[in-house]
């Protein structure tokens, strides 16, 4: 009897220390689980203690997951998962109802190709369903802030695994044929290649308003407010704008489609990381710009 006590209290500990990880804080697991914030300290303390190791780092911010503690996480969903399919299958017809798979992407992805796809990708994943997740930051992989990720870039990352799915091209757009006006690539886009090359192009005189979102500089050009360096993807589909020749060259970055390397391992990952690089290489032509 003791032993079986100690084991479900490990398990009612963990699942404290998971809903820790997936809410992001102390307090808003307290109010995900219905407890108080000093309760939920003491689960997560309990289950540190009895297992001799650290899962979290505390800071004045808060408590944020060791990045190798990612896998941890992992397997304790795992089994939350299984537990909840358990308590499903007894209590209904025997159909799962699956889980929500975090895809975290670009703007430009995010409101093209993965929100067109969206409902492929529900049918591809059945009975677990998506979340996309926008964000031209990259997200923290390793403490679990998503599950996927769909990233343009020259290489991978060395914590990251994945597939190469297509290529983004990229051409210059503008209202008018004759926009000598340019529109600058700020933030994070700053370290793009488009915007190295107008860095090493342009005179920043020539350049007027910038912006850090590939969305947001096709809205500026359609208001006429310069040419913009776009994903063809979008500049392509932008009523009102086209193509024009400002000597930039033929330019494609390779889409990654990625996990965390320690999750690698783990089935759901990899189906979702399957079908979201299908959808992707289904849509070739249109992210390379070939099929304008």
């Amino acid at each position: 009897m003791g032993s079986a006590k100690m084991h479900n209290d490990n398990w009612d500990d963990l699942r404290f220390v998971l809903t820790v990880a997936e809410t992001g804080s102390v307090s808003a697991a307290a109010r995900t689980l219905g407890v108080n914030h000093a309760t939920v300290l003491r689960r997560v303390a309990a289950f540190e203690e009895t297992h001799g190791t650290d899962v979290f780092e505390r800071s004045q911010q808060g408590y944020r997951l060791r990045a190798d503690r990612a896998h941890v996480i992992e397997a304790a969903r795992d089994a939350s998962q299984a537990m909840r399919r358990v308590a499903h299958l007894l209590r209904s017809d025997g159909l799962g109802h699956g889980e929500i798979l975090r895809v975290t992407s670009t703007d430009t992805f995010c409101t093209t190709v993965l929100a067109d796809g969206a409902g492929e990708l529900e049918q591809a994943l059945s009975p677990h369903r998506l979340s996309l997740l926008s964000s031209n930051a990259h997200l923290d992989m390793a403490r679990l802030q998503a599950d996927v990720a769909v990233r343009p870039a020259m290489s991978v990352p060395t914590d990251m695994q994945g597939e190469h799915a297509a290529d983004l091209g990229f051409a210059v757009y503008a209202r008018d044929e004759g926009e000598d006006r340019w529109l600058g690539l700020a933030g994070v886009l700053h370290r793009s290649a488009p915007a190295r090359w107008l860095a090493e192009t342009v005179s920043p005189q020539e350049i007027g308003n910038s912006a850090d979102s590939f969305v947001a500089l096709c809205r500026m050009a359609k208001a006429g407010q310069g040419a913009a360096i776009l994903p063809c993807i979008l500049g392509d589909d932008a009523p009102g704008l086209r193509r024009v020749e400002r000597g930039f060259p033929d330019m494609e970055v390779p889409i990654w489609v990625l996990c965390h390397r320690d999750l690698a391992g783990a089935a759901r990952l990899r189906r979702c990381i399957g079908a979201v690089a299908g959808l992707l290489s289904s849509r070739a032509a249109r992210l390379r710009g070939s099929a304008a």
